[in-house]
This record gives C-alpha cells, structure tokens and sequence, in this order.
C-alpha cells in the first residue's frame, strides 16, 4: 500500500474516511491499518463489523471485536458503548445516517481515532456528504475544526501481470485549502482534484496518478483486464506519454482501459 498508510496508522486521533463499493478491497485495506496498529502500538480497539471477516490476534493491541445483531443493534448505538471503554481506536464498518455520523465525528474531537466507510463517488465527495448530514448553519462551524484528517478512496483493485492484484487509490488529506474548501465550497481553481493534484509530494495522490504511477513502475495490467479511470482521460494521456518514453508500441505494451462513472 502506498506509504502515507503508514502515517495514518500512526495517528493519534480524527477520522479516516475510505469510501469505495462492495467488494473492491476495502475490509481488506482496513484489516492492513489495523494490523499495522495492533503490530506497533500498545492500544484498545474496537471495531463495530457486519460481518466481522477478518479476526485479529492479540499483538501489541487489545482487540474488541463486535458484530452487528449479535453484540450491537445500531452504529449510533454501538459507537456510544464503544466510547465507554476508553478505546484509542475504533472502527465503525459504515456510515450512512446522522447519527452515526455525529458520534463518529464527537469521538474523534475527544482524541480518538476513527476509521470508517463511506459510498461516494470520490473523495471529495465523501467531505460533500459528511457536510450535508448536518444543517447549513452548522457547516460554515465545522468547517474551521473539521476533524477528518484524511479521505481514501479505492475504487476496485486490478490485476497485475504474474499474477497478484494491485491497489488503485485516491488520496485526500487535510490542509488549509482543503477547509477552505469545505467552508465556501468548490469553484473555479478550487476542485478537491486540484488540491490532491498540488499535494501530491505529501503523499495524496489522484486517482488517475495512482495508476500512472503503478504503470510507470511497471506494475502493469494484464492486456484486456479493466481499470476504472477518471472520465477526464489524464490517465490515458499519462499512459501514452509513459510508453513514448519507452519506446514502447502501445499495441505491445498496453492497458485496456474501459471508463466506468
């Protein structure tokens, strides 16, 4: 996974958003986080899981598995007993109401850190939809203590060539423009894309910077295999730049990409 996983793991508190759909990876990237904890930091986490999938030993962590329908009855609620037993991590599987959504965002201003999902287009999407679950007198507030520190996004994997799946990604954190943003909404020069864009040397990347660089790092795709890319066609154009400097024909040494909205 790419390196700025290793920070997010490493923080201490807010909420990390991934937001991608059913069976593109995401319980899997999560499990990775958590395993990354549970390896070096002596902590309690509680994960709030339908179904639990992946079991965690107990390493350095104290794990608290619960599973909705047999341990909790709601997020909300599950979220609130959680927040009783002093953990430093929680993850909650989904977030798509109100409710949860506020206990999810009051944990993480009380110094936990929070690891959940959201079903959004892409990243900036996933601020968008935080934002609208509340009136718009409170937004203009959160906006200057918005506490998400970081927004993933993972479309789907791909496979490689010799085997294996690769991760695609995209990468949102969170700065000054990004609660700029937040605060006034996006305009021209002022897209959460071209934020990810111009931060690329901190770690955020695109999603169609993601599968440039697996390209360029020859983590290439099986001929005929499908990637989702952005509809803008940067990816498509970075791919043909790639293979030019390579010399490569594009017939030989190619990706079939298929856009999917």
């Amino acid at each position: 996974m790419p390196a700025i996983f290793e920070e997010i793991a490493k923080e201490k508190n807010r909420p990390r958003s991934g937001h991608r759909p059913t069976g593109s990876g995401k319980t899997t990237t999560l499990a990775a986080i958590l395993n990354e904890i549970n390896t070096k930091q002596p902590v309690h986490i509680v994960t709030l899981e339908d179904p639990i999938e992946f079991v965690h030993p107990t390493l350095r962590a104290t794990f608290n598995q619960r599973e909705l329908g047999h341990d909790f009855n709601n997020y909300p609620n599950g979220l609130r007993a959680a927040l009783r037993q002093a953990p430093k991590v929680i993850w909650s599987a989904k977030m798509r109401d109100r409710a949860t959504v506020e206990v999810a965002l009051m944990a993480a201003e009380n110094g936990h850190l929070v690891l959940s999902t959201l079903h959004t287009v892409d990243a900036g999407q996933a601020i968008i939809v935080s934002s609208a679950f509340f009136p718009w007198e409170k937004n203009n507030n959160c906006a200057s203590a918005w506490p998400i520190r970081c927004v993933h996004r993972q479309p789907k994997t791909a496979p490689k060539i010799g085997g294996g799946r690769q991760l695609l990604t995209e990468i949102l954190g969170h700065n000054l423009r990004t609660r700029e943003t937040i605060a006034i909404g996006e305009g021209e020069h002022r897209s959460f894309y071209e934020i990810i864009e111009a931060s690329s040397p901190f770690g955020w990347m695109t999603f169609d910077q993601s599968i440039l660089q697996a390209y360029e790092k020859r983590l290439r795709y099986r001929r005929n295999s499908e990637v989702i890319f952005d509809p803008q066609g940067k990816s498509d154009r970075g791919i043909d730049i790639i293979q030019k400097t390579r010399g490569v024909d594009g017939d030989l040494d190619s990706v079939c990409v298929s856009t999917c909205l």
